[in-house]
């Protein structure tokens, strides 16, 4: 077995690693860049050794850097994580090369899957359902417009390199290929460096369905059941879940089949993932083969109870799998979301920032104990919240909730990097099980400086049709077509809503006379309030008897000292109530405003103006503040690096018009014209870093 291990990566991947390495007694180095100088992977690592500036190209994407870093420090084995190196068969045959042993897959089978278009060709000789499409290489983009009229819209373009979301656009029309063709060659080229691109069919009301296959060095390799990833925004996957809802025990066998032959045709060991695209009608068909651990590994650990970076671990050093394939056996169900900073009130643009607050919900292990590993304690600045992979509970006997992240308090979410913040992953014996106790953990979720994306996945959870489990990968679009605004509340939490407000304002006034030394009756606190939310007025009177709200009483408990970021509530019963148990208690984190508070919960945000009932009436006086118009200036929604600029001074624009393209965080964004005009200024040049709402140019 090894005594070091160097993780080539950063963030909750590398944290991921070093807890699994640590369990088993290895030695950890961590690697790192100028901007996570004092991030928790470094913190947590035996050694550390920096690579050199933030940019990726000059600290992870470097193998020489790493490969030195490895040997001055004496590692004897190299772990990728996902994205960075470790799908480049370069590195991996690089480390061999260096007597370095890389915790993944032979380098030829990485050669042979990495590139889409051979792939494509390989699985279709395994044996392997594909999609239609062209597998050559494409000239430009008048032939992209050629193979796009043949194979028939709607086409999906990809970077032949491409992953994680990066490199693809969807084409209705031959607009949008001319649009997007060479952006699309640009991703690739930026994010992989290589900018080909290939062309196939896009299947209509899809589901994306991978299967986890695990091999070794004897010949064995298992499929591990399989994952939904058909909840994805912009091709990047927001929530997943193992089991699928859709996939039934044949079907299962036939893909996991095919999965394994297509890895046994290349000689494949280690951990592996065959993505899968799924019609309606439970036809699959080939998408690509991810030669690395995927994010969304927790899910297949929790139902598996399998410790996948163990057995890459294990598999590295020439160990054979612990069990045969009748032996795997899935149980119970687990859900992970991604908390991404991005803000899904401004159409999901890019956040960066420090994390002024950082505080995920506590790890939850299974009944019975965590089989890997001893579980960190909530708020160790070394430990972090990742929880080692769980055992599945038996049937009936709970919920296990686990938080993978690689950031902490005070941290900064850069523009350099993926702007995942942290992975929430819940395992339940039923999958509304799994998906109830993830809205809980989101609404104690809390996290202040840049956006985040907490609300969204909670609305997510809350969904009709997400429970129902009759998704697809145009879930998001179809069902937010306008953007996000908020979860529906119902009307039951708008009074509850209003009654935490008066409850929060009653305690503030209570505080301040406090303060004052005004204890006398006639200065007590009010009681009356009248609360606002929206348009919506609520009568709320607070005593020591209790709550009313419109004259009805709201048997709540709760508790609340000004200062708290979190109100737990709790909705009482009589002794003599028909279940008898009541309702999980309610999450909301709450924060102060210059007219009432903010209270989140439940995938929302409401803003509650909360006023003593006698001051009320005259506040419809007010004179409400109108915003500027800001339509004729072109603003940068978030900070990013101007890549390309399509006007100049002078020239008349369109409504709709693109004008320039923003990269942030390894995507493109292209910005457009809200009017027609023509160019007054323009205040930036190509290549220029923007910070967010830097004016680009103005229209007259």
């Amino acid at each position: 077995m090894f005594k070091k291990i160097l993780v080539a990566n950063r963030g909750e991947i590398a944290c991921r690693v070093m807890r699994t390495a640590r369990k088993m007694g290895i030695a950890t180095v961590a690697v790192y860049s100028d901007a996570d100088a004092r991030s928790p992977h470094v913190l947590l690592a035996d050694e550390a050794v920096r690579l050199g500036p933030a940019p990726a190209a000059e600290s992870y994407l470097n193998p020489d850097l790493i490969l030195l870093a490895a040997k001055e420090t004496g590692a004897d084995c190299i772990h990728p994580g996902y994205g960075f190196l470790s799908e480049r068969e370069s590195f991996a045959r690089a480390c061999a090369d260096a007597g370095i042993a890389f915790v993944g897959p032979p380098p030829k089978a990485i050669a042979a899957m990495g590139d889409k278009i051979e792939s494509k060709k390989l699985a279709k000789a395994a044996g392997v359902s594909v999609v239609p499409g062209f597998v050559g290489e494409i000239d430009d983009t008048d032939h992209a417009v050629r193979i796009a009229s043949e194979i028939g819209y709607p086409v999906m373009m990809k970077a032949s390199a491409g992953g994680g979301g990066k490199g693809m656009r969807l084409a209705y029309s031959e607009q949008d290929v001319r649009e997007g063709f060479d952006a699309t060659k640009r991703e690739g080229l930026a994010s992989f460096g290589d900018d080909r691109v290939f062309l196939e069919k896009f299947i209509e009301s899809p589901r994306h369905i991978e299967i986890q296959v695990m091999g070794d060095q004897h010949g064995t390799i298992l499929y591990l059941g399989e994952r939904e990833c058909s909840i994805q925004r912009r091709h990047q996957k927001v929530v997943e879940e193992a089991p699928s809802p859709f996939v039934t025990p044949e079907m299962r066998r036939a893909m996991g089949e095919q999965a394994v032959a297509l890895a046994a045709a290349v000689g494949y060991y280690s951990a592996g993932t065959v993505e899968l695209i799924v019609g309606a009608d439970r036809s699959f068909y080939f998408l690509e083969m991810n030669t690395r651990l995927q994010v969304e590994h927790p899910v297949t650990e929790c139902i598996t109870g399998l410790d996948l970076v163990e057995l890459m671990i294990r598999v590295a050093a020439g160990e054979p799998l612990p069990l045969r394939q009748d032996q795997v056996r899935l149980d119970g169900w687990s859900v992970e979301t991604r908390v991404y900073a991005e803000d899904p009130y401004r159409g999901f643009l890019p956040s960066t920032g420090r994390l002024v607050r950082y505080n995920p919900p506590s790890p939850l292990p299974p009944a019975g104990g965590a089989g890997g590993g001893d579980t960190a304690p909530s708020g160790d600045p070394l430990m972090g919240q990742d929880s080692p992979p769980p055992t599945p509970p038996a049937s009936g006997r709970g919920v296990t909730i686990r938080v993978d992240d690689g950031v902490n308090e005070g941290g900064e979410v850069s523009m350099f990097y993926d702007p995942m913040i942290a992975k929430l992953i819940t395992h339940a014996p039923t999958r509304l099980g799994a998906i109830d106790a993830q809205i809980a953990a989101l609404d104690a979720f809390e996290i202040e400086g840049p956006g985040n994306n907490i609300d969204f996945l909670s609305a997510l959870m809350q969904h009709p049709r997400f429970r129902a489990g009759t998704i697809t990968t145009g879930f998001i679009a179809e069902e937010y077509p306008d953007g996000f605004h908020g979860a529906p509340a119902s009307p039951e939490l708008l009074r509850t809503l209003a009654a935490v407000a008066a409850f929060a304002a009653t305690a503030q006034a209570d505080r301040a006379r406090r303060i004052d030394g005004q204890l006398g009756r006639k200065l007590a606190p009010p009681s009356d309030w009248m609360a606002t939310i929206g348009k919506t007025d609520y009568a709320v009177a607070v005593s020591t008897d209790g709550i009313t709200v419109d004259g009805t009483s709201l048997d709540l408990a709760m508790e609340y000292t000004p200062g708290d970021r979190l109100i737990e509530v709790e909705t009482l019963y009589d002794e003599d109530d028909a279940d008898g148990e009541g309702t999980p208690p309610l999450s909301i984190r709450i924060a102060p405003t210059r007219r009432g508070f903010r209270l989140t919960t439940h995938g929302a945000s409401h803003d509650v103006r909360v006023l003593p009932a006698h001051v009320a009436p005259h506040a419809r006086h007010q004179i409400e503040k109108i915003p500027p118009d800001l339509s004729k200036f072109l603003i940068c929604p978030m900070p990013g690096l101007l890549v390309r600029l399509d006007v100049a001074e002078g020239d008349a624009v369109e409504a709709g018009q693109p004008l320039a393209v923003v990269e942030a965080m390894k995507m493109e964004n292209i910005l457009r014209a809200e009017k027609t005009g023509r160019v007054k200024t323009v205040n930036a040049k190509q290549g220029d870093s923007l910070a967010v709402d830097a004016v680009i140019l103005e229209l007259e």
